[in-house]
Formats: structure tokens, sequence, C-alpha cells
């Protein structure tokens, strides 16, 4: 997949009152930081960064940054957002370096929950415990993404990071301290719960009755015999 491109501006203006004006012009003040080089402030267009911030890639992979025409690779690290309007107020990106490993939290795309037997036939609601794992890798071997196969998820069953396939080079931060996290897990809703319970509890009941008719009809014919003497 091709790195997004993101275009900045160098920013020499600084403080709180520069940082209010660039944001009254459409812009965003940010930072680019990490490497070799001393770190830059820079501005962007509030337009056209708010809509790479709706596309799930731009928050997990390398993105080709361009400032003043020269361009060097980096990832989004941190995002600062208004409390209540739909508007960025600064944005920070690390430089990447070719050779040294990247900790990224990387997206979990889950599939075939549809055909899952915990789903289609007991009935189970897949939760999604993970929407993310935290990864370590060098800068090209990081995915886009870690599918989730559920296509073998049984009712009342769990799938663990363990069992993730995680492609070459890319390691799982939680393995590396020993941490095996539940990544989701299949559950049976209350009421189909609910309805089994009392079918248990129903079936004894139900198995007792033929019993007792047996008994009742072995003391009628014992009268009858002894009424005929």
């Amino acid at each position: 997949m091709a790195a997004i491109e993101v275009v900045a501006f160098p920013r020499s203006a600084q403080g709180k009152g520069a940082s209010r004006r660039l944001r009254r012009h459409g812009k965003v003040p940010g930072i680019i930081y990490g490497g070799e080089t001393a770190p830059v402030s820079i501005e962007l267009d509030h337009n056209a960064l708010y809509q790479h911030f709706r596309l799930e890639a731009f928050h997990a992979s390398i993105l080709s940054m361009s400032v003043s025409g020269a361009k060097e690779q980096v990832l989004l690290r941190d995002v600062q957002m208004h409390p209540f309007r739909a508007e960025v107020l600064h944005v920070d990106f690390q430089r990447v370096m070719r050779d040294k490993k990247i900790h990224v939290k990387v997206p979990l795309h889950f599939v075939n929950g549809e055909i899952a037997p915990g789903v289609k036939i007991a009935g189970g609601i897949v939760s999604h415990v993970m929407n993310d794992v935290d990864v370590t890798c060098l800068p090209k071997d990081l995915p886009a993404f870690i599918e989730v196969d559920l296509a073998h998820l049984d009712a009342g069953h769990s799938i663990h990071l363990s069992e993730l396939k995680l492609p070459t080079g890319v390691e799982a931060v939680a393995a590396q301290s020993g941490e095996d996290p539940v990544v989701a897990n299949c559950v049976l809703p209350r009421a189909v719960v609910e309805e089994e319970v009392e079918a248990e509890a129903a079936a004894p009941a139900a198995a007792e009755v033929p019993l007792v008719a047996k008994k009742e009809e072995k003391e009628g014919e014992k009268g009858e015999k002894g009424d005929k003497k």
C-alpha cells in the first residue's frame, strides 16, 4: 500500500497566542521529532488533516511527510482534539529510521464471525475484547492490520493473542512479557442461558411422571387381585 502523503510547512511563531491565530486561519500547529535531526515546528491545513484522520491507516502506518518539498517518513504519535468540536488542536509526528524498530498499535480486523459455530449454531454473540494490538517491528514490516479469524470460535470459548498469525518480523509487545490476553470471545445471550437452565430443571420433573404413573398402575393391579380373592 502506498504511503499516505502529508503536506506541512515550517512554523516560526511559537506560543499559545500564535497557535490560536493559526487555528483561526484554518491551520493546525504541530511538531516533528525523533531520529538524528532536531525537532521541527510545523503547521498543516486543518481540513486536509481532518480528512486523513478518518482513514484507519493514517493512525497505524508509515506516513510520507513533506515539509517545504523535503520528504521523510513519520508516524502519527499524538493528537489533541477540542473537547466538544470536531477540531484538531495540535498534532505530533515521530521520524522513522529504517534500521530501528518501532512500537505501534495495529488495528485488528475480525473476519468470519457470521459462520462461527458459537454464532451460527448456538446463537452466541462475538465480543471484540481488543480492537488493536501493540507490536514492535522494523518500519518495512509494519502491517496495515492484523486479521482475526473467528471461523472456528465456539460458544463459551475465546481467542487469545498467542493464536493470532502475526506477519514475519512482527512481535506482540504483550507476548514479550509473557502475557496472553483475550482478543475475542463468544458468549450466549442471557435469555438463551436462562432458557437452557429452565429446560435442564424441567427435564428431571418430566422424567418422573412415567415412574409415578407406573407406580400407581401397579398399586391398582394389586388392589384388583385382592378384590378377586
